[in-house]
C-alpha cells in the first residue's frame, strides 16, 4: 500500500473528517440517493445511485447514504449464522446484514462505480466492549477504506446506520455522520485494523496502547470536546479521590453517573469541565460522563466518556448532602442567567464561625431566592438562615449556620417582571467543622419588606428577655415606623434610617410595623422577632 500517512492530528480538532467536506453540498445528494429505490440488482442500484454524482467523492458518498438508510443490522443472524447471507446481493434483497456484508456491499458498489475501495477487518471497541478489555482470536468487525484524492480514507456504514441496544436485540436506525471519512487518528479510537497500515498514521498504535487508551465515544468528537484528562479507561483513585477533566471549544453542559450515583463535585469551566469524585465503597466502580450543548433545544445528555474508577480507601471525611446539584458554584452558565462577579468564585465555601457573606452583581430585572438545605432543616427554615441584602444591582447573601456540618446553599432566581415560580441557577457546598457553632435565624420577613431595605440590629431573629434592645433600621419612602413589643416604641428617622429602643419584657414576639403614607392609619408588619423565654 503506497499511501503518504496522515499528519499528526490537528491540535484544534476542528476537523473530523480526513479531507475537506461541506456537508451543506450533499443535501441535494444525499435526499436524493435516501429516495432511490431498486432491490433487483447491486449493478442497477449503482446507476441509479449515480445520476446524481458526478465526482469520486460525491459517488461515495451516495453510495454510503444509500447503506446507511436502508441496511439494517442483522440481528437474527448475527445469533444464528446459518440465516445469515453476507453477499452483496442477498445484504441488498433482504436489507439486512452484519458488518461483514456491509462492508462487502460497500466494497461492490464501490468496485462498479469505478472507485477504489477495500474491506478492512479488525478488532473493535463496539456496543458489547468492556472498558479495559483484552482483544484476542479472531477479528470481531470489518469496515471499508476508499482512495480519493490520491490517499485512503477510512469509513465503516455498519456503525453509520445505527445502533443496537444493551441486550443485543433491537436495532434502531440512527445516521451517524461521525463515520464518514473519519479522521484515522479519532478512528483508531474505536477501530484497530489486523494490518497496523491500515492505521494510516505514523507512528502505527501498538494493540496494547489500544486496550488502555481511552474509549471517545464519536459523541465526544461531534460535540466539540476535544481533550479529556486521564487518557486511560482505568483511574486509581489518591485517598479516595478520582480526578476528571475534559476541554472544549463551545459552551457544553456535563452530567456525570458513579454507579448511579452523583457522589463527587463537579464545577464547569470557561472551556470544559473538571470533576472530583469521591467512591462511597471500595472497588471498581463505572463513571460516565455525558454532555449537551449549552443551546441544545432538547434536554438530552448524551454519554461522550467511559472510565472504570479503582477506589482502594473510601475518604470518610466527603460524605456530601444528598441535597447536593451538579455542577457547582459560579460558572460561565450562572453568567448568562444573570449572576456576575461572584465574591466566591469557588464552588464549596469553608467558614469557621458558621457565618459567611456572598455578593454578586445582578443582571436586570432579576429576583432572587436562596436556600439553605441540610437534613435538620424543615422546609419552612430553609430561608430563614439567611438574609438578602440589595444595594443598587448588588445582592448580599447573609448566612448564619444552625450547626456544625456540611450544608447546600441553592439559589433560585426568575425575572422580576414574571409572576411564575423560581427555575433552580446553581448550588455551593457550605461547610463548618466547629462543633461550638449555634447561630439562631434572622428576623422573619413579611411581603412588604422592600428589597432594599436593611436591618442593622438586631440581626439574630431571637431577641433577649427582659432587655432594652437596640433597633436600627435602613428604609426609605415611609411615614412612621413603629416596634410592637408589649408596649408600642416608635422609631425616630435620620435620612434612610430608623432607630431606637424597645423593651422586650412580658412577651414572646416582636413585631416592626411600617405606616408607608402619613395620611393613612394603616400599618402593615414588615418583620417579627422571636422573644426567649423566661
Amino acid at each position: 500500500m503506497t499511501t503518504p500517512f496522515f499528519p499528526a492530528y490537528p491540535w484544534d480538532k476542528s476537523s473530523l473528517k480526513s479531507m475537506p467536506v461541506d456537508l451543506q453540498q450533499f443535501e441535494k445528494l444525499d435526499a436524493y440517493a435516501l429516495k432511490v429505490n431498486v432491490k433487483n440488482s447491486v449493478e442497477d442500484l449503482v446507476t441509479a445511485l449515480l445520476q446524481q454524482a458526478r465526482t469520486d467523492l460525491e459517488k461515495v458518498r451516495a453510495i454510503w447514504m444509500w447503506i446507511c438508510h436502508h441496511i439494517e443490522y442483522d440481528i437474527v443472524g448475527y445469533h444464528d449464522k446459518s440465516q445469515l447471507s453476507s453477499k452483496p446481493l442477498d445484504v441488498l434483497q433482504t436489507g439486512k446484514s452484519i458488518c461483514e456484508g456491509y462492508a462487502g456491499l460497500f466494497e461492490q458498489m464501490c468496485s462498479i462505480a469505478g472507485i477504489q475501495c477495500m474491506k478492512l477487518s479488525g478488532y473493535s471497541k463496539g456496543y458489547n466492549y468492556e472498558m479495559g478489555q483484552s482483544f484476542t482470536g479472531d477479528s470481531d468487525h470489518a469496515w471499508n477504506a476508499v482512495y480519493l484524492d490520491g490517499r485512503w480514507h477510512l469509513l465503516d456504514s455498519t456503525w453509520g446506520s445505527g445502533a443496537v441496544d444493551k441486550s443485543f436485540t433491537k436495532f434502531t436506525f440512527r445516521y451517524n455522520e461521525f463515520y464518514f471519512l473519519t479522521h484515522p487518528a479519532l478512528f483508531i479510537n474505536s477501530h484497530f485494523p489486523d494490518n497496523s497500515n491500515w492505521q494510516l498514521l505514523k507512528p502505527t498504535l501498538t494493540l496494547k496502547d489500544f486496550e488502555n487508551n481511552m474509549l471517545h465515544k464519536s459523541n465526544f468528537y461531534t460535540l466539540g470536546l476535544l481533550t479529556a484528562e486521564p487518557e486511560t479507561t482505568v483511574i486509581q483513585t489518591e485517598n479516595g479521590k478520582a480526578c476528571v477533566s475534559v476541554d472544549c471549544r463551545a459552551a457544553t453542559l456535563f452530567k456525570f453517573e458513579l454507579e448511579g450515583t452523583e457522589h463527587g463535585l463537579m464545577t464547569l469551566k470557561k472551556h470544559g469541565m473538571k470533576l472530583d469524585i469521591y467512591p462511597q465503597k471500595t472497588g471498581s466502580h463505572k463513571l460516565q460522563i455525558f454532555a449537551k450543548p449549552y443551546k441544545a433545544s432538547q434536554d438530552v445528555y448524551d454519554c461522550v466518556l467511559e472510565y472504570v474508577v479503582e477506589c482502594e480507601s473510601v475518604n470518610k471525611a466527603m460524605c456530601l448532602p444528598k441535597d447536593l446539584s451538579q455542577p457547582l458554584g459560579p460558572s460561565w452558565f450562572t453568567e448568562r442567567q444573570g449572576f456576575l462577579r461572584p465574591s466566591h468564585p469557588d464552588p464549596i465555601i469553608h467558614t469557621n464561625d458558621g457565618r459567611c457573606s456572598l455578593t454578586f452583581t445582578l443582571g436586570k430585572d432579576i429576583s432572587v431566592l436562596a436556600l439553605l438545605h441540610h437534613s435538620s432543616l424543615t422546609e419552612d427554615m430553609r430561608n430563614r438562615h439567611i438574609m438578602q441584602i440589595h444595594r443598587g444591582n448588588q445582592i448580599e447573601l447573609k448566612i448564619q449556620l444552625p450547626h456544625a456540618g456540611n450544608f447546600v446553599l441553592k439559589i433560585y432566581a426568575k425575572k422580576k417582571s414574571d409572576p411564575g415560580n423560581y427555575d433552580y441557577i446553581f448550588n455551593y457546598l457550605i461547610t463548618c467543622l466547629n462543633t461550638e457553632v449555634k447561630w439562631p435565624t434572622f428576623p422573619q420577613v413579611y411581603k412588604n419588606w422592600a428589597e432594599d431595605y436593611e436591618i442593622l440590629e438586631p440581626l439574630s431573629g431571637r431577641l433577649p428577655a427582659n432587655r432594652n434592645v437596640q433597633f436600627k433600621l435602613k428604609m426609605h419612602g415611609i411615614g412612621k415606623v413603629l416596634v410592637q413589643a408589649d408596649d408600642v416604641s416608635t422609631l425616630t428617622q435620620s435620612g434612610d434610617y430608623w432607630e431606637g429602643t424597645c423593651n422586650t419584657a412580658g412577651c414572646r414576639e416582636v413585631y416592626v410595623m411600617v405606616q408607608e403614607n402619613a395620611n393613612h392609619n394603616f400599618y402593615s408588619q414588615v418583620l417579627k422577632y422571636e422573644v426567649e423565654s423566661q
